[in-house]
């Protein structure tokens, strides 16, 4: 899929996942794109990553009449091919990558060191800003703390990809780690691939 085309200052619209709308959002006032409007779907899709093309397909149309440029801003995000298939027949383009954990590392960066990475529990700033919602109580963590030997037995650390430099976040992934039982490591990726493409715009 790769970086969109490149596109007048005509109104463009991102579909994105609602885990990218605080980083979109920034990009776009920084850029000074102002023609640039934002949808976002669900982050919650992220636990049900099957239905997330048809979601996004059900966004495409609906705005089709509406914006002559759209793009997606997705990863594949689990949902094994469906998505690009679904992208391939509107003829649109989302971000590259299999998932947010790459475009913000950059696509070489995390392929470099995907292997040595085996065992790694990720977290961008908006999941440490939510872990507790979307990680934590998601998974009955709360009520059955046994299950974390469970779900993270081939798990041995976390590794914060840091979109800010904010000291909360930092914290809050701190704790993530402490509470997975993980090793933590901090990781400054900044914005990384996703503001390429939406400079692109």
């Amino acid at each position: 899929m790769g970086a969109p085309p490149e596109i007048s200052a005509d109104p463009v619209l991102i579909i994105a996942c609602g885990a990218l709308a605080r980083e979109i959002l920034a990009l776009t006032e920084a850029n000074g794109l102002s023609h640039v409007s934002l949808q976002c779907l669900p982050a919650e899709l992220h636990n049900r990553p099957e239905r997330i093309a048809t979601a996004v397909q059900d966004a495409i149309r609906e705005a089709r009449p509406h914006y002559q440029h759209i793009v997606v801003g997705y990863a594949d995000c689990g949902t094994g091919g469906a998505l690009d298939r679904v992208l391939a027949e509107e003829n649109i383009a989302r971000i590259a990558g299999p998932h947010c954990y790459a475009f913000y590392s950059g696509l070489k960066d995390f392929a470099d060191t995907e292997e040595s990475d085996l065992g790694t529990f990720y977290l961008t700033d908006f999941l440490a800003r939510h872990f507790d919602t979307l990680v934590y109580k998601s998974l009955g963590l709360d009520r059955h703390p046994e299950l974390r030997e469970q779900y993270f037995k081939h798990y041995s650390r976390l590794v914060y990809l840091a979109q800010s430099d904010d000291e909360d976040l930092l914290a809050e992934a701190r704790r993530a780690a402490e509470k997975l039982h993980l090793n933590f490591e901090l990781r400054r990726t900044g914005y990384g691939d996703l503001q390429k493409f939406v400079a692109a715009l």
